[in-house]
């Protein structure tokens, strides 16, 4: 049986490919060990960015990381999409494979955002069983990745972390810890990070995440973080990632940097940055 609680990538940084960083990553990815892709963008039959793709996967291993499934969607999983995601997985092999804990569907419409979920015993139901589907359809386990949030519903029954560590007990599958979104839901929802990182089932923990956001304010003036994805990554959350290792031990971390991509060298330096949280893991 595969380790379900563990990702085959190796405990050491990574970055979200983007192709404008294609030869720069033939030509020296030091210090980049894996690659990430978004599902989506690589669904089709052939082209350039299959070309690509192909290549760098005999070089890289790679995780794929779903944005379209609508783990939490009210409706069924859209067959068609589990299919072309199959056929993903099947030629390319990846390492691993993970989701968003959250909604984009309803009925015909999709959205273009990955949006909330109540916390409740139907919820928990609804996941644990999209994710089985998943992972029978993919013939392999997946990790479910924690959200950023910026409400809380009354109705929820459970804290996060209780939630997520029900659905890996109930499914078998990992988490994908994203400390960035830790940090920006913390700082919405009035919460301790640190809390929640303790109160975690880092023992499920495949993939760590790490991303930039932007500072806002609500209409009270109150500091509203917006996970952007599109700068780099904060100092408290630095910090915070030091909190998590400390804890979890080394694992697979990535950086990722959707919008506003920058040149080679500022995302390098990113995935440098977090080679040297690996080193200062305490023995």
């Amino acid at each position: 049986m595969l380790d379900q609680t563990r990702s085959p990538l190796p405990p050491l940084p990574g970055v979200g490919f983007k192709p404008q960083h294609y030869l720069d990553l033939l030509d020296d990815s030091a210090p980049v060990a894996w690659l990430e892709i978004h599902a989506e963008n690589y669904m089709g039959a052939g082209g350039r960015p299959i070309a690509m793709l192909r290549h760098l996967a005999e070089r890289f291993p790679i995780s794929v990381h779903g944005v379209g499934l609508s783990i939490g969607g009210d409706g069924p999983l859209d067959p068609a999409h589990l299919a072309r995601l199959r056929a993903l997985c099947d030629w390319l092999h990846p390492a691993s494979f993970s989701e968003h804990l959250a909604w984009s569907t309803h009925e015909s419409a999709f959205f273009n955002d990955l949006l909330p979920l109540p916390y409740t015993a139907a919820t928990l139901t609804r996941v644990s069983n999209h994710i089985d589907q998943v992972q029978e359809v993919l013939g392999r386990p997946m990790l479910l990745e924690n959200p950023s949030s910026y409400l809380a519903f009354k109705e929820s029954e459970m804290a996060e972390t209780e939630f997520l560590a029900e659905v890996s007990r109930r499914t078998g599958c990992g988490l994908l810890l994203d400390v960035n979104n830790v940090f920006v839901s913390a700082v919405n929802l009035g919460l301790d990070p640190r809390a929640y990182v303790e109160a975690f089932p880092l023992e499920k923990v495949g993939e760590i995440h790490l991303g930039g956001h932007d500072e806002d304010a609500d209409d009270a003036g109150r500091p509203l973080l917006i996970d952007s994805h599109g700068r780099q990554v904060a100092d408290p959350v630095w910090s915070l990632l030091d909190h998590v290792l400390a804890r979890s031990g080394p694992r697979p971390l990535l950086i990722e940097w959707d919008t506003d991509v920058p040149d080679w060298p500022v995302l390098a330096a990113e995935a440098s940055r977090a080679a040297s949280a690996l080193e200062r893991i305490p023995a």
